[in-house]
């Protein structure tokens, strides 16, 4: 069995995620990230006045990209990546495995900037940089169309970003389904954090291929109800010790 759970890098939903770690009691949590990520995000909890040396080798656009997606987190009072923070300290603090499931983040951006057209570069460059300049109001009417729309907001992608959706999502989901399926021959129940943007993709592929799959989006987890859960920061402490696929 496995749990699709679809994330946003830019919303607080770390108590909802705990809350349905709990009640599922997963025998393994599936991130969507690949090793290198997985180590840089630790590496930013724990030392966080590193970041900006840390970044310095990569790409412009990837870092653009990345500094436009920590903009819009920090306006929500969250950290881009937050959400797969708390699913690896979960798993680590209940001695559950923690699988890295997605393709090496760099290498995808770089195959995917190779075969864009230069129409798409520009139009990619300059969405991510007008984001800078929207307004916050707007900002978040637009994230409230978005979290109720996403899977036409991913088909309007496609036709203006075709290789964005061939290399970013399409590429990635049917890596990250194949990951899950290998898991499933060592672990009975599975839950995966995941972009909401890949649900309906990876549901399709994991049905297809005769996989039981649950499936709770981005709408439906902002909307449920949490209570205090005791998750001390002790328990929370980073070791890299835990088991990583």
């Amino acid at each position: 069995m496995i749990t699709l759970i679809g994330t946003g890098h830019i919303f607080q939903l770390s108590q909802m995620l705990l809350s349905i770690f709990d009640e599922r009691q997963p025998d393994v949590i599936a991130v969507e990230l690949d090793i290198n990520r997985y180590h840089s995000l630790l590496a930013k909890h724990n030392d966080p006045n590193n970041e900006q040396k840390r970044q310095k080798n990569q790409p412009f656009l990837y870092r653009t990209l990345g500094r436009y997606q920590q903009d819009l987190a920090e306006r929500f009072g969250v950290s881009a990546g937050d959400e797969m923070l708390t699913s690896i300290l979960y798993a680590q603090s209940h001695q559950i495995p923690c699988a890295c499931i997605d393709m090496d983040a760099q290498r995808v951006f770089s195959q995917m900037i190779k075969e864009m057209t230069i129409r798409e570069k520009a139009k990619f460059l300059f969405s991510g940089l007008s984001g800078f300049l929207i307004s916050k109001k707007r900002l978040e009417d637009e994230i409230e169309k978005l979290e109720h729309n996403v899977d036409s907001y991913m088909q309007e992608m496609a036709k203006m970003f075709p290789t964005i959706q061939r290399v970013l999502i399409n590429q990635r989901n049917d890596y990250m389904v194949q990951k899950l399926i290998k898991l499933t021959d060592d672990h009975d129940h599975i839950i995966a954090v995941v972009g909401d943007g890949h649900i309906q993709g990876m549901k399709k592929l994991l049905q297809k291929n005769k996989v039981e799959c649950d499936v709770i989006r981005l709408e439906d987890l902002r909307k449920q109800k949490t209570t205090p859960l005791d998750h001390s920061e002790a328990s929370f402490q980073v070791t890299y010790e835990t088991n990583i696929y």
